[in-house]
């Protein structure tokens, strides 16, 4: 008896001590136009027929990059191992030399995640820069990977579900919970899109919905 009063003490005296430590406060995720980067992993010619769904990933992160070119937003592009795995895919862009002559050149590597040196420094010259939506693939290891190195760089990170998959559906599964269970959030395009829009009266609210349009009548073979 007396071990089991000893006992309620202690573990009473423990709730009073938690009840004073403040909550650490969390990001809920909004995206702002003015704080975010776009980051497209990988997404290569030679790879792109192995992936699962990789029609919906190209036509997906073409309108990522076309709400990237009409909201202004930078967007990083990296690629594993080009002579292997060939160049980012034309599907991705509307134009891709006018994109990337606005955006950057194709940062090349051969470490899985993006955080490699070059884009390292075009992140810290970003300096408003808070957010990170991230897309591509694969999404169990590049993707992956990115996603926690920002983590660890305390950027919010929004991967974009319908362009990120893999060549295995386990692996793809997997990998997006992995993720969200380390703090990333899960969108799709159209969700974070609006998001960074915040109202119809934003300036581009028509060009940006004439792309959201236009992506609607494809096929999105995650939802079939």
């Amino acid at each position: 008896v007396a071990h089991n009063i000893a006992l309620r003490a202690h573990n009473m005296k423990l709730l009073s001590t938690m009840s004073v430590i403040p909550a650490m406060k969390s990001s809920v995720g909004k995206l702002a136009q003015s704080s975010t980067c776009f980051m497209l992993c990988d997404i290569q010619e030679r790879f792109m027929p192995r992936i699962h769904n990789s029609k919906t990933v190209l036509h997906t992160a073409k309108l990522l990059t076309q709400v990237s070119d009409v909201l202004d937003i930078p967007c990083v592009v990296t690629e594993q191992y080009p002579k292997a795995f060939g160049v980012t895919a034309e599907a991705c862009f509307e134009n891709k030399t006018d994109f990337l002559d606005r955006k950057g050149l194709p940062v090349e590597k051969k470490k899985f995640s993006m955080i490699v040196n070059d884009v390292e420094e075009k992140l810290k010259g970003w300096t408003d820069v808070k957010s990170i939506v991230l897309f591509g693939v694969e999404a169990h290891i590049c993707v992956q990977q990115t996603a926690l190195d920002l983590l660890e760089r305390d950027y919010d990170v929004h991967v974009v579900v319908d362009a990120t998959s893999s060549q295995v559906t386990y692996d793809r599964e997997v990998a997006l919970e992995r993720m969200r269970q380390s703090g990333a959030f899960l969108t799709t395009a159209q969700s974070a899109t609006f998001m960074l829009m915040e109202s119809a009266d934003h300036a581009n609210f028509k060009a940006v919905s004439k792309l959201i349009i236009e992506h609607s009548k494809l096929i999105n073979e995650f939802s079939v």
